[in-house]
């Protein structure tokens, strides 16, 4: 059966070229993966506060070191895509943010992020959201993002709000953290907003 709509964003759009690095014009640069960015990755999961809302732990640099290979390998597949926020001037590991649950032909994602305890109350998050949010929309043509977290976090929304993604309601009871169930709040922007 015949589409009656194309896709917002052709197949191959993201693959079809290398993973950018994008600068966010601040001192951030969103840049993709390496491999030497394990140990950094295992640094920052060593932290309590990462643990209370990722369902994952680093128990080594070998485990942060295939994490970091399944997020350059998302790319190709344009299921995903991630990046290290680091450091435009030393290069250091601030944070990851990404995109995830791609789906091309609908133009939407979800937009995620984490920071180092270093970089926090930094702005980090926010302007790497900025950036991301950015290149989402006007380099790839991405009609919608959202952005959900646990409503206990909220320094996450703070950052939500701060980027610019409307808050659009409570999903409830929706994500399994390590700690049980958690509510989640769901913000998002479209292009134009």
């Amino acid at each position: 059966m015949p589409h009656l709509i194309g896709p917002v964003v052709p197949a191959g759009t993201l693959s079809g070229t290398p993973q950018p690095a994008l600068p966010t014009g601040d001192g951030l640069v969103l840049r993709p993966w390496r491999p030497e960015d394990a140990p950094a990755v295992h640094t920052a999961f060593q932290d309590p506060l990462l643990h209370q809302w990722h369902a994952r732990r680093a128990g080594s640099v070998e485990e942060a070191a295939e994490w970091i290979e399944e997020w350059r390998e998302v790319w190709q597949g344009e299921r995903a895509a991630q990046w290290a926020v680091a450091d435009a001037e030393t290069d250091r590991l601030l944070g990851r943010v990404g995109l995830r649950a791609i789906e091309l032909g609908e133009g939407v994602a979800e937009l995620a992020y984490w920071t180092t305890a270093a970089a926090r109350g930094r702005g980090v998050a926010v302007r790497a959201t900025a950036a991301l949010t950015r290149w989402a929309f006007d380099e790839i043509g991405f009609h919608r993002l959202e952005l959900m977290h646990a409503t206990a976090n909220q320094a996450s929304c703070r950052v939500a709000h701060k980027a610019g993604f409307a808050l659009e309601g409570t999903k409830r009871s929706a994500v399994l953290h390590p700690d049980g169930w958690h509510d989640m709040h769901l913000h998002a922007r479209v292009r134009g907003d």
